[in-house]
């Protein structure tokens, strides 16, 4: 029988491969930590599915190749924003 902790680390992965979520998303979803998701679907996820694994690390290395392409558009939206408001 699957603990409580393999059955969130099944969840988060099939939530990110869903949603195409980031560990951050994952987190504020659940209601967890950023570190737990990461050790869920990094170390956990890995023993317990491997071929969710895999996907999972998929997004997430799709996620952090985009992270810069991101910040810089709130930026821009955030300084649009403000310009506005001015």
């Amino acid at each position: 029988m699957k603990t409580d902790i393999e059955k969130r680390a099944i969840m988060l992965g099939e939530y990110i491969i869903k949603h195409s979520s980031t560990v951050r998303g994952a987190a504020k979803y659940f209601s967890v930590s950023k570190s737990t998701v990461h050790k869920d679907v990094a170390l956990r996820l890995k023993e317990i599915d491997p071929a969710l694994f895999k996907a999972v690390r998929a997004v997430l290395i799709l996620n952090k190749e985009e992270r810069h392409i991101r910040g810089g558009i709130v930026t821009r939206e955030k300084y649009r924003k403000l310009k506005e408001n001015s």
